[in-house]
């Protein structure tokens, strides 16, 4: 990693019950970097003032916006103060904002994060295309690498594998690739685990000239002529990242079937993959290996943009700014334009490492 992991950005979508798995392991990157963990809670509820806009007072609306924003607040505070995060530079933020993804990433870019973390929870099947849930949301828009937290599992130096796709089947920049293999080196070197290479190809086996032909085999050794120039370009892309042969998987067959498979036999820690932005109808029909692989591997995944990628949700912020709840706390309403861009940061005191 060239420029390395100085500041994380960890989301807290219920302050009360955070996830211990995802939280334990953004220590870990911060303790082995030395970067600051930031927790960030985004309040989507609805303002006091959209609530009840007859029965309120000023007086009372700015209270009863300081009591919600200072409640979360001070559970953030508490859990910064856990066990897990000791020794380390912790900030506290809260922001109200909505939708949480957009939050999330109008938060990263403002706190110039180099990795967002997030738990990841079950999603009903469907719900990618209907819901706009937030780790979707995030594989797609979010141009900081995201590290979604999927095991409960620790990670004892562990397997780190990057999914490559040198021939750019899926549309993807071709520097992507380079991206990858420099951050799995570096997480890798972070967690103590070894870097390995990953690329799954379909055969040419069939094809289908016309409706109603038969399906026609290819010669076998075009097939083998086909997995041999794979082979020899992954090689090439594997070597000049420095991992050995030992370590090199290239399988013929699925995605995720494939990457599952290599994932339970290195007994992978973490996945680097790449994803690209594609418009929803576009999106409904061909989907994203990243968002598949979510949902079939029980490992966790970062996920990476190409370098220059640029959200669409920084031009713009949704809510609207109400008042303050906290010194320098934005609270935000969903009808009038916001008056001051900033949230509630806490600094806190780095407490000692447990002995």
């Amino acid at each position: 990693m060239a420029r390395g992991i100085r500041h994380i950005l960890m989301t807290i979508g219920d302050e009360d019950h955070a996830p211990a798995s995802a939280l334990r392991k953004a220590a870990i990157l911060a303790r082995a970097s030395g970067a600051t963990l930031e927790l960030f809670h985004s309040m989507d509820e609805v303002d006091p003032r959209v609530g009840f806009p007859e029965t309120l007072t000023a007086q009372t609306l700015r209270q009863r916006r300081v009591v919600l924003a200072g409640h979360a607040q001070r559970r953030l505070e508490h859990l910064a103060r856990d066990r897990t995060l000791r020794g380390l530079r912790v900030t506290c933020t809260v922001a109200w904002d909505y939708p949480p993804h957009e939050a999330i990433v109008r938060r990263a870019a403002r706190s110039h994060a180099d990795l967002v973390v997030a738990a990841v929870r079950a999603h009903p099947p469907g719900a990618r295309l209907l819901l706009h849930n937030t780790d979707w949301e995030l594989i797609r828009h979010c141009p900081v690498p995201v590290l979604l937290v999927k095991s409960y599992r620790a990670w004892r130096k562990p397997a780190v594998i990057a999914a490559v796709d040198p021939f750019h089947a899926h549309a993807r920049p071709a520097e992507l690739d380079a991206r990858l293999l420099e951050l799995g080196s570096g997480y890798a070197r972070l967690l103590k685990g070894q870097l390995h290479v990953f690329h799954a190809f379909t055969p040419l086996l069939e094809t289908v000239p016309f409706d109603g032909v038969p399906l026609a085999a290819l010669p076998p050794e075009v097939e083998a002529a086909h997995q041999a120039q794979i082979e020899r370009t992954v090689g090439e892309l594997a070597a000049a990242a420095r991992v050995p042969a030992g370590r090199r998987h290239v399988c013929m067959g699925g995605v995720v079937d494939e990457l599952r498979r290599v994932t339970r036999k290195t007994r992978a820690g973490l996945i680097v993959m790449g994803a690209v932005s594609r418009s929803a109808l576009k999106r409904m029909f061909i989907g994203n290996a990243a968002e598949r692989v979510l949902d079939k591997l029980d490992c966790d995944l970062l996920v990476v943009k190409p370098r220059g990628f640029k959200s669409q949700m920084l031009s713009a912020r949704r809510g609207t700014l109400a008042g303050s709840a906290r010194a320098g706390t934005s609270i935000r309403s969903r009808r009038r334009p916001a008056l001051s861009p900033r949230p509630a940061t806490t600094v806190l005191p780095v407490l000692p490492p447990p002995v």
